[in-house]
């Protein structure tokens, strides 16, 4: 784990109070309606009986007794839930937001943060995979308070020495690893050398997934008339001269949040200069809508 400096740990024990607040509230139902009814068992058959739903018949058995029949489902005792948050480089980027010093990896640990308190509130697991270009760190989903501090800490931290950004690899990781369906948010800014869509589209088929992409405005609105700038790479550290003109964020923010949503996983875009929480209440309140 990364050591953090006094001030470092100073700032995440609030953002952890900040966190435990807000979650306590009714924000923790939120999640819950929001993510109610994912995981299902199935139980056993039963007669068919008037006003059930046909789309749960179970054809075999129908065939065999001659009688419809029906599956009958049990909702899991708990969910699992897992966050995969991208800690390179390019997270330490921000023009400060509301409170004048939120950055992306600090917008990025209050959306992990809150979405592990909920878990943790609501009795169910929540594990963690931190990747840069290769995987950094993983904790397995767990049921405990000290599980959602921890992921607290690897998102607030300072990125490692490889500040390169892996999406793809991590997101194999997952497909290899979670054996049974589950609950998956990406939390990234989705910049990343190979297109994730093909492993997105599989993980979609076996998983809830869920995409937060977290950007800072700055990103989408360079001042005009600044002609050539210099820009350094945040993963690379590489600079090089860049036509400001030629920037055009606001579209490939729009275009990196629809391609998204078009491999299945359900995506909203979390900006630095915008509360996470109200955020996160509006991905859950959408998901409820479209259920």
């Amino acid at each position: 784990m990364v050591m953090l400096t006094p001030d470092e740990l100073l700032q995440i024990r609030r953002l952890q109070l900040l966190l435990q607040r807000r979650v306590d509230s009714p924000f923790a139902g939120e999640y819950r309606s929001a993510f109610r009814g994912l995981g299902m068992e199935f139980e056993e058959v039963r007669p068919y009986m008037p006003g059930d739903d046909v789309r749960h018949i179970d054809w075999n058995v129908t065939a065999r007794t001659g009688e419809p029949f029906v599956k009958q489902f049990r909702e899991e005792r708990e969910l699992t839930l897992l966050l995969v948050l991208d800690i390179s480089g390019s997270m330490r980027f921000g023009g400060g937001g509301r409170d004048g010093r939120t950055d992306k990896r600090l917008q990025l640990a209050r959306v992990a943060g809150a979405l592990a308190w909920a878990a943790i509130s609501n009795g169910d697991r929540v594990g963690m995979l931190a990747f840069t270009e290769q995987i950094e760190h993983h904790l397995p989903p767990r049921r405990a308070r000290g599980h959602a501090w921890q992921i607290l800490r690897t998102a607030y931290a300072p990125p490692p020495s490889r500040r390169g950004t892996d999406l793809v690899t991590a997101l194999e990781r997952v497909h290899r690893t979670l054996k049974r369906r589950a609950v998956v948010c990406v939390l990234s800014d989705f910049v990343s050398a190979v297109s994730p869509d093909r492993i997105l589209g599989v993980l979609a088929r076996k998983h809830q997934v869920h995409g937060f992409l977290v950007h800072d405005p700055f990103e989408a609105s360079l001042p005009r008339g600044l002609g050539l700038i210099e820009l350094e790479d945040a993963e690379t550290g590489h600079t090089r001269l860049v036509d400001a003109a030629a920037l055009h964020g606001r579209e490939r923010l729009e275009h990196r949040v629809d391609r998204i949503v078009r491999t299945g996983v359900r995506c909203t875009a979390v900006s630095t200069a915008e509360d996470p929480f109200h955020c996160l209440l509006s991905h859950f309140r959408r998901m409820e809508r479209s259920r």
